[in-house]
């Protein structure tokens, strides 16, 4: 049994994940779209043969791309889901209880259980994020870097979300050059101000509120890897602003 939703999914190069996310999304789902940003390998074609209908969109933004199958829907009520996520049973449970035609809310959040490798980081949970929600009153916002759901009213839901995000450490390490690219390019785009101190205090920043004011230091040798590896993405974040900065100056007074 499932219920009158649409799950959306966006992708690029996700053979290895697209065939158990559209089934794991066709537990609760009685339709799956899948965006993908020119795949050169399987993911169209296998996201088909599991029964996704596939629109290709290069890629827009978190925020536009998310937004992009919306209109393609036949149902109002909106799921979505990443490619390296999975609904637990229990989720499943939860979700197919709600009554959708009498909704308590426009939007419901859920909570998302990270893991590095088959580790579940408990330093990241609950990572409550929103993704069932009701395409009249509510959408993604049109930010290019990870975008929310925003507008109506948000209920929280007391189910899971495996997020199967980071095979190992080295897997992280190689994001956070586009992470930290991706949000140096944000902060110039709003403005935010930049000091050549900005990075060490951002980043020894994140490591206290990491390692300390969330409980890293209680989780052994994963919390101090990971409190260390996200204080570095706000050092580089900050730090490639800054170099852009200078960049943008040097030209000028060149002219």
């Amino acid at each position: 049994m499932t219920k009158p939703v649409t799950a959306t999914i966006i992708t690029l190069n996700e053979e290895a994940n697209i065939e158990a996310v559209v089934a794991s999304a066709a537990r609760f789902c009685d339709e799956v779209i899948v965006v993908d940003s020119a795949s050169t390998d399987r993911t169209v074609e296998l996201a088909e043969a599991a029964g996704a209908r596939v629109f290709v969109q290069p890629y827009l933004g978190d925020g536009p791309q998310k937004n992009y199958g919306v209109k393609y829907a036949k149902n109002d009520w909106i799921f979505s889901i990443d490619a390296d996520e999975r609904l637990e049973d229990s989720a499943v449970k939860t979700l197919l209880e709600l009554d959708l035609e009498h909704p308590d809310a426009d939007a419901y959040a859920v909570r998302r259980k990270t893991f590095i490798g088959d580790r579940w980081i408990k330093l990241w949970y609950p990572d409550w994020v929103t993704r069932l929600y009701d395409r009249r009153l509510c959408a993604y916002e049109e930010s290019i870097g990870h975008a929310s759901v925003k507008g109506g009213r948000i209920k929280k839901l007391p189910c899971d979300l495996l997020h199967y995000s980071y095979a190992d450490y080295s897997d992280i390490v190689k994001r956070v050059d586009k992470f930290a690219a991706r949000g140096a390019k944000q902060l110039l785009a709003r403005g935010g101000r930049i000091s050549p101190l900005s990075p060490l205090l951002h980043g020894i920043s994140r490591f206290f509120k990491q390692y300390i004011l969330r409980g890293g230091i209680m989780q052994g040798l994963d919390g101090l890897n990971v409190s260390v590896i996200s204080a570095f993405g706000a050092y580089m974040k900050y730090a490639m602003a800054l170099e852009a900065k200078r960049n943008k100056a040097a030209r000028e007074r060149q002219r």
